[in-house]
């Protein structure tokens, strides 16, 4: 059985190796909250049109449905964004418990946390895919009314 000041150092070795998780964890939750406002807008915006709520004079005639097409794949690629992005922030989770429970149980888990590690970085990886292509059809279908400066 281990000493108790070898089982404090590996606990602070634990402790270390969990500070780059915990920071990128910190990371993606300030992304999901871009992602979840942006889906909240494209929600409401889509609510207001199919309920008639926005100046019919500030709309083309027949341009509603295009647009509420285009907020329905803007909404489903912020949807699968967030989802991706959310599964990366769980698997950091479960990478910052193996390395506790590694030290707890004396058990070489650094493949294990290899692995939940390279799965997290692939799972924000397309998090941020989605993000970006949400963004590019968001500025595809932006309207900016025509200024008379006289």
């Amino acid at each position: 059985m281990a000493s108790t000041p070898e089982i404090l150092n590996a606990s602070a070795s634990a402790i270390q190796l969990a500070l780059a998780p915990a920071f990128l964890l910190t990371g993606i939750a300030g992304m999901l909250a871009v992602m979840t406002g942006r889906l909240a807008r494209i929600i409401d915006r889509g609510r207001a049109l199919a309920e008639g709520e926005i100046d019919p004079s500030m709309i083309k005639p027949g341009s509603i449905d295009d647009e509420l097409r285009a907020l329905d794949r803007r909404r489903h690629y912020s949807s699968v964004a967030i989802t991706a992005s959310t599964i990366a922030a769980l698997l950091l989770c479960l990478v910052i418990a193996m390395l506790f429970l590694g030290v707890m149980i004396d058990a070489p888990l650094g493949s294990v946390v290899g692995a939940l590690f390279a799965a997290a970085m692939l799972a924000l990886i397309a998090g941020l895919a989605f993000f970006l292509r949400e963004v590019h059809l968001a500025m595809q279908s932006i309207r900016i009314p025509d200024l008379k400066l006289d």
